[in-house]
């Protein structure tokens, strides 16, 4: 199994149920080299995710991007579990740490 490919974050535990979604369907996506990600007003895009093992079922990542339209940074990780679902945190530095739960974006689904 593979990190690769796009996840709807599902649960941002300690936040309210509505934030993930606040201006779009939340996600994270990761292809070869790059990726991006969304939730709540947070945005952001990262090139290089270090992933461990050769089945990339764990990657780590430096990130830019905007909250609330404001430029930010930080860090991330996400591992998949043996659910199936993908957890991890996005760290803004000198800021949050936000834990996230994602399943995989259903095939159908995806713009």
């Amino acid at each position: 199994m593979s990190v690769l490919g796009k996840w709807r974050i599902v649960e941002l535990p300690g936040y309210e149920d509505d934030y993930a979604d606040m201006v779009e369907p939340a996600y994270i996506l990761f292809e070869n080299g790059r990726g991006e990600f969304a939730f709540g007003c947070v945005t952001g895009a990262f090139a290089g995710g270090a992933g461990h093992g050769s089945d990339r079922a764990a990657v780590a990542f430096d990130w830019n991007g905007n909250d609330e339209m404001d430029p930010v940074c930080g860090a991330g990780s996400a591992e998949l579990q043996a659910d199936g679902s993908l957890r991890g945190e996005i760290r803004a530095h000198r800021g949050d740490e936000i834990p996230f739960i994602a399943r995989r974006w259903p095939a159908s689904s995806t713009p």
